[in-house]
């Protein structure tokens, strides 16, 4: 019989073969500590500095050690997706390879969810040790994430998350989506989630891997990760319905226009000579465009194999 696993802890990395044996030595005395049963899964994300050469020595020494490594960089969000498919523990805990999320953090947000029941808890580093160019627009960005998913978390972006292992395996994770995974939780009907303060330790080794192109796909993603959570399976009442309102003030402002001009003449213009003419055009054109748009979001999800895929928690039959 299969030991029970308390915790699955996922870790993504890309090149941090100088932080992994220190990481390693203190999530084993942590967990040792706390007499919790344990796996952790490593996530090579294309590492060339040596990374799974480490990985393999420490899977040699130690048997809770997994890891799987890709051929190529192809982001957090594979990384995850995939640590995720594998994870087999009862809680699953989510923490970054560089040493800035503190192993000392998992027994107490293990406890928030066996304990409190949380579907899932996010980390917030309230006190971080990050350059002003970093915190004041990831401050910007999470008071727009809380407005938009209605979630009022204070650091989305926080590495270090706990989640039942219900909600891993109902969620997908593509893109640059692991930042809204709290949000992509809540679509799936996991309303439950909580934060814990945990402390953000200073980079120790190496640099950082996210660039600037994270505060432009970051916005993005999270219009995506909105969207798709609201409209996803009924598209047609997004475009649907801004496309009737756009071609109804269109036709509506070209009716006014016709009306105008053959009962009043109050300008003695051509139809074509008034500004307000192209305006009502150009509504009803990009009211039919919208309309059609929704019309082949329909036929496509139609089509998808996902159509009728809805999870379901519990089943008398």
């Amino acid at each position: 019989m299969t030991e029970e696993i308390n915790v699955s802890i996922v870790i993504p990395l890309l090149n941090e073969s100088e932080s992994l044996p220190e990481l390693h030595r203190w999530i084993q005395s942590v967990m040792n500590h706390h007499s919790l049963s344990y796996e952790v899964i490593f996530i090579d994300d294309g590492s060339k500095d040596g990374s799974w050469k480490i990985i393999e020595d420490l899977r040699r020494i130690d048997t809770h050690v997994k890891g799987i490594k890709f051929q190529r960089n192809y982001g957090k969000s594979a990384a995850l997706h995939v640590g995720f498919e594998k994870a087999i523990g009862k809680v699953v805990i989510t923490m970054d390879a560089d040493l800035q999320d503190s192993p000392d953090e998992i027994p107490a947000l293990y406890e928030m969810i066996v304990q409190q029941d949380f579907d899932v808890v996010s980390g917030w580093k309230k006190k971080r040790h990050d350059p002003i160019s970093k915190t004041i627009p990831t401050k910007l960005y999470n008071w727009a994430a809380r407005r938009i998913t209605g979630i009022y978390l204070h650091d989305f972006n926080c590495g270090l998350k706990a989640y039942k292992n219900a909600v891993i395996k109902s969620i997908e994770l593509y893109g640059d989506m692991h930042r809204y995974i709290p949000a992509l939780a809540k679509y799936a009907g996991f309303t439950k989630i909580g934060e814990k303060v945990v402390q953000h330790q200073a980079r120790k080794y190496g640099v950082t891997k996210f660039g600037l192109n994270r505060f432009l796909n970051g916005p993005l993603d999270l219009m995506t990760v909105a969207f798709m959570g609201k409209f996803g399976k009924k598209p047609m009442h997004f475009f649907g319905a801004w496309g009737m309102l756009m071609f109804v003030l269109g036709f509506g402002l070209f009716l006014y226009m016709g009306i105008d001009k053959l009962f009043f003449n109050t300008l003695a213009l051509r139809l074509s000579e008034r500004s307000e003419f192209f305006v009502a055009l150009v509504a009803m054109i990009i009211g039919i465009q919208f309309f059609l748009t929704g019309f082949i979001a329909e036929l496509i999800g139609r089509n998808s194999s996902t159509r009728n895929h809805y999870l379901v928690e519990n089943e008398l039959f």
